[in-house]
């Protein structure tokens, strides 16, 4: 056991207790365990959206992505920046205006209906709990490779403790941990960035042609087609990463944190300067891990290039104080990945479907407490399946699935007037459901060699990733769902299209 590692983990999560501690004694509401009041500030909110974002398949995955697969593994990064423009442009402001606590706030405020509201909170929580499989997976590695802890024992740590912050301290608690984690990350991330810099004598050109030489990829580290070697595959993937930001639950929620909608927009800029230098960095992470730990020295998925490289370049200490902020890193993400879905279950599918708006607050707030255990259990026991997969890659899948579901219900309901309830129902369910089943059939799970996958055999479906085909599906099946139904409301969309720009309540 890495004895100054377990003494800093030690620390984050002493610290991370006591902000549960004093949040909770500010969450005695709906509001305030949800959204924490909607009291945080455009800096705030963008440091936490930004911690929330920065995930361990950011820290931890694609470090490791980059230095197996060269060019091919920057592709996360690039996606992963690229999608807040969308967030920025087209959903934060509306998505603020016309939601209170959750995403199905914002598409029942045009679409009054049971159903609609199930199906997405159903939606929400199917892609949290995907979400939470990655980061779930990146704890079980860090945990065993630091303190000798075999991987379930690792993964039942992190589980219990995203419970606790969730339970007691709610949404104030789970942004302070992300603000925390955030900070913690840039700095971290930046002294490692530096050290591999200074390796290269501060000069890029000199650090891409070494790069050339030093992976037994040679020449070809830089140049794309080493992971992604299917044109439609590289599409796919990036339709995934640009888009999914958009239709993740965990993301969208942040932005019923502030006080109105000019905050919300200020804190996607905030977030997206923060991810973007963060995610430039990325590639220090990556060609440092490739030239001084080397890919036979990582695990197989690359999961722990970014802690090793800190090890090999500023020993036990660095390794230790880079491993804990992954930790926090891990913690801070679950945790509203937690709260997500135990908000989409407690308010959407408990206080507005089964309830149909009648439970009181009280009843609310230990729905969402017995939920956040449920999901919590839920997604440790999927994350012992899933123990040999890149994080990177299977946050993707759930970006894949965001994409897929939620984004054409957001926009249509935004941007079309003729949009109806038979049009979202069944956009969020084809959407859904075709990205989970082509996962199913695709390569991730089905390999002909065994250990390669979960399951032997050949897969049905080509591609590992499968956005290229459930996008589309999602917005078709959108489109004819409203088409073949032919209820129509135009006055509701006025009123909505002036909510969502403007904040006011109707159009009067």
């Amino acid at each position: 056991m890495n004895v100054t590692a377990f003494l800093l983990f030690l620390v984050i999560v002493l610290l991370t207790l006591i902000i549960t501690f004093y949040a909770s004694k500010k969450t005695n509401t709906t509001s305030e365990f949800y959204t924490a009041g909607g009291g945080l500030t455009g800096w705030q909110n963008g440091l936490a959206i930004a911690g929330d974002y920065m995930s361990a398949a950011s820290f931890l995955g694609i470090a490791g992505m980059i230095a197996l697969s060269g060019f091919d593994g920057f592709f996360y990064s690039i996606g992963f920046l690229v999608a807040y423009l969308v967030v920025l442009y087209l959903v934060a402001e509306p998505l603020r205006n016309l939601g209170k606590y959750t995403m199905a706030d914002m598409i029942a405020a045009r679409f009054d209906n049971k159903k609609v509201r199930g199906v997405a909170a159903l939606n929400s929580i199917a892609i949290s709990i995907f979400y939470m499989i990655a980061q779930l997976v990146g704890a079980g590695a860090l945990i065993k490779l630091l303190l000798g802890l075999d991987y379930t024992t690792s993964v039942l740590i992190v589980g219990a403790l995203m419970t606790i912050y969730v339970v007691f301290g709610g949404m104030t608690a789970t942004s302070w941990v992300q603000i925390v984690k955030a900070v913690l990350l840039m700095v971290g991330t930046f002294i490692i960035s530096m050290m591999v810099f200074a390796k290269f004598d501060f000069n890029l050109l000199k650090m891409f042609e070494q790069m050339k030489t030093v992976t037994p990829l040679g020449e070809q580290f830089l140049n794309p087609g080493n992971k992604f070697k299917v044109g439609l595959d590289t599409i796919s993937l990036n339709l995934a990463l640009v888009l999914g930001t958009a239709g993740l639950p965990h993301i969208l929620i942040r932005f019923f944190t502030v006080k109105d909608a000019t905050t919300a927009r200020k804190s996607v800029v905030y977030a997206t300067w923060i991810i973007g230098a963060f995610y430039v960095m990325t590639i220090f992470l990556g060609f440092g891990a490739a030239a001084f730990v080397g890919a036979g020295n990582m695990d197989p998925a690359g999961n722990m290039g970014a802690p090793l490289l800190a090890q090999a370049l500023g020993g036990n200490f660095l390794f230790a104080f880079v491993s804990a902020v992954a930790f926090a890193t891990i913690l801070a993400v679950v945790a509203g990945l937690v709260l997500t879905a135990a908000s989409a279950f407690a308010h959407d599918f408990y206080g507005h479907v089964l309830r149909q708006g009648k439970a009181t607050e009280n009843e609310q707030m230990k729905m969402a407490k017995w939920a956040s255990v449920g999901v919590s259990i839920v997604s440790i026991l999927l994350a012992l399946f899933a123990q040999n997969l890149n994080v990177a890659f299977l946050v993707a899948l759930a970006f894949a699935v965001a994409a897929s579901a939620n984004l054409p219900v957001i926009l249509f309901t935004i941007f079309w007037k003729r949009f109806n309830t038979a049009g979202a129902i069944s956009g969020m369910l084809v959407g859904l459901f075709s990205a989970l089943i082509l996962v199913a059939l695709s390569p991730n799970v089905w390999n002909p060699v065994a250990g390669k996958a979960i399951l032997v055999g050949e897969a049905l479906f080509p591609l590992p990733n499968p956005g290229i085909v459930s996008i589309p599906l999602g917005f078709l099946a959108a489109w004819i769902g409203t088409l073949l139904s032919s209820s129509r409301d135009d006055k509701k969309y006025d009123e909505i299209l002036v909510k969502a720009n403007t904040g006011m309540k109707d159009s009067a």
